[in-house]
């Protein structure tokens, strides 16, 4: 009897899908695929506004990366103003500098949110641990003072965040030039030194280190399940400095193969040249691909595992060593294991404190030349922006009339671009989980669900829901009756 399974919705991420399950007679996998089942419309909702209100209303797509969106809608106006590095007019030091901050601080707090309150509990309980255990409060139970330090990191991470950006969501910071204010001697010395409410920078280097000790340990005991789990191949992707190296905030987008060949290297306000975008009558989440290598050979994973796999070096000497056992491990070559973005997330954690431990005690976030003014004559009316969101390279494209008002939005976000990843590994786990078995355990349902988890997908942003979100798998036989259902 053949069967469709469906996990309806996925939980521990950011919005709403679901996951389908084809098995044939002999419960083979026949089929699985993630389903995004949202369509917010933000690209729309944007048209007909003026254009320095972009940063500001595009945030709002999100309420865990809202700062990666506040910047590429800011750098897409830098160049609609003919400011930015599109032309020889840039901001200032101070202005890219704040940015920068602010951009690290939301790293710091969104991976730590993603690795300590979704993934863990998965490598702390078990895959088939009960679900009222296999959780952040199963994870308090189990290593109190480990969350208690988490808890402390993100609280961190969230006040630098209200520092730069003035709220800990949705703040305004960036204009069109530049930013609205500076960091005081006296902010800035509260986060080196710590107060009452919040720890010292030593502390914060100290906590970040945490999630690597676990992944470590977790990968000792486990070795087989995480470096065998979901393995997907894909091409690598990130924003990169003159030198290959990640650039959180600005770069050239380069791809590269398993071998990290360069396949591509472009400026991204190019991207049309470069991509296209497929859809799927299934889902409202595009697949975006490079157009000379076509949909299958053409998709790129991007994010925390890809900018790990693509950086040959960090400036900063913690996450530099991090960063060299993990290349040493996969002998050099790029990892495909979908695990491994747990290990890569928690580099990245260390990396972005290490990153803001530097402008902390950079002088020029002191100074007051916060905004170039350009001439009206530099207007061009047409801006792409680009950083590296937590998620992975987020993309935004503005276009305005001589009035000033949006005509055009085109967003491409990291979820989207791991769509195609994604549900490569969606049928790696199935097949490896199901494939055979008459009957379905909570373990096997889990397990599909941890691949996804494991890039952290946020829904909301790549359909441009809150809400509670069950787990429920139905199984229908041959004719379409419902036989099962599981709901948790």
């Amino acid at each position: 009897m053949s069967r469709k399974l469906v996990i309806d919705p996925v939980t521990r991420i950011e919005g709403h899908g679901k996951v389908t399950i084809q098995l044939d007679d002999n419960h083979r996998v026949t089929d699985a695929k993630l389903l995004v089942v949202e369509f917010r419309g933000f690209e729309k909702f944007l048209q007909g506004h003026p254009y320095w209100e972009a940063p500001m209303l595009m945030q709002r797509i999100c309420g865990i990366c809202f700062v990666s969106h506040h910047l590429c809608g800011a750098k897409a106006l830098d160049d609609m103003v003919g400011v930015g590095y599109s032309t020889h007019n840039l901001i200032t030091p101070t202005a890219e500098k704040m940015r920068r901050l602010g951009h690290y601080a939301q790293q710091l707090q969104s991976h730590a949110t993603a690795y300590f309150y979704c993934i863990a509990p998965d490598m702390v309980m078990g895959f088939d641990a009960a679900p009222e255990q296999r959780n952040v409060l199963g994870l308090v139970a189990a290593n109190p003072e480990l969350v208690k330090r988490v808890v402390v990191l993100r609280k961190w991470g969230q006040e630098l965040i209200k520092a730069v950006l003035g709220k800990k969501m949705h703040g305004i910071s960036s204009v069109p030039g530049g930013v609205n204010n500076n960091l005081t001697a006296e902010v800035r010395d509260r986060f080196l030194r710590g107060d009452a409410t919040i720890p010292s920078l030593a502390q914060v280097l100290e906590y970040a280190q945490d999630g690597l000790a676990l992944f470590h340990q977790y990968h000792e005991q486990n070795r087989a399940l995480v470096d065998g789990f979901g393995e997907a191949r894909a091409l690598d992707m990130c924003l990169v400095d003159d030198d290959g190296n990640v650039d959180y905030y600005h770069g050239k987008l380069r791809v590269i193969d398993e071998n990290k060949n360069i396949v591509t290297e472009l400026d991204y306000h190019d991207y049309l040249d470069h991509f296209s975008e497929a859809t799927e009558e299934w889902s409202y989440m595009k697949f975006p691909f490079l157009k000379a290598l076509g949909r299958d050979k053409g998709s790129v994973r991007v994010g925390p595992l890809a900018r790990v796999n693509i950086t040959k070096s960090y400036s900063t000497p913690l996450a530099q060593a991090e960063l060299e056992r993990f290349h040493a491990y996969n002998k050099g070559l790029c990892s495909n294991k979908t695990l491994h973005t747990n290990w890569a997330r928690a580099i990245e954690i260390l990396h972005s404190a290490e990153l803001i431990s530097q402008l902390l005690h950079d002088p020029d976030l002191q100074k007051d030349e916060l905004r170039v003014t350009p001439a009206p004559s530099m207007w061009t009316g047409d801006g792409v922006g680009v950083v590296e969101a937590p998620r992975g390279t987020l993309l935004h494209h503005y276009r305005a009339n001589e009035a000033g008002n949006i005509t055009f939005a085109n967003l491409i976000v990291a979820t989207t671009q791991n769509n195609q990843v994604m549900n490569r590994t969606i049928q790696k786990v199935a097949q490896d989980y199901l494939d055979g078995r008459a009957e379905i355990t909570e373990g096997m349902m889990n397990a599909i669900e941890v691949g996804i988890r494991a890039y952290d997908p946020c829904l909301s942003c790549a359909t441009h829901a809150l809400g509670q979100m069950p787990l429920e798998v139905t199984v229908y036989d041959a004719d379409g009756r419902q036989v099962a259902q599981h709901r948790r």
